[in-house]
């Protein structure tokens, strides 16, 4: 899977799509899909919690290595959870690219109006 981050996204989007027809008993990903969406979200924020304990620990000690591999895990599960709600990833790159130009305080604004 190496290659740039686009890419690197649409090859496992593609992988996640396929697994998640596959045997629960052959294929994580099918797991967590037959367990339904509460367990998917489970893992979200236990890989939100392990990533932000390793973000404290990589500023202690700077060694990121650890914050890169839970961000990787919640990136990841992340990524589940928007395959089981059959939204792509690329939804969330738009809304990314949406909000290029507005200030991050603008955004939020805007967004407390909806």
């Amino acid at each position: 899977m190496a290659g740039d981050s686009n890419n690197i996204l649409e090859q496992l989007s593609a992988v996640l799509a396929e697994r998640r027809q596959a045997n629960p008993d052959s294929s994580y990903v099918a797991s967590l899909h037959h367990k339904g969406l509460n367990k998917i979200l489970e893992k979200v924020g236990e890989e939100a919690v392990e990533t932000v304990l390793a973000a404290k620990d990589a500023q202690l000690s700077g060694d990121t290595r650890d914050v890169v591999y839970e961000t990787a895990d919640l990136w990841f599960h992340s990524l589940v959870m928007l395959s089981h709600l059959d939204v792509n990833y690329d939804a969330v790159l738009q809304e990314l690219g949406r909000r290029f130009g507005l200030s991050g305080l603008d955004e939020k604004a805007a967004r407390s109006k909806d």
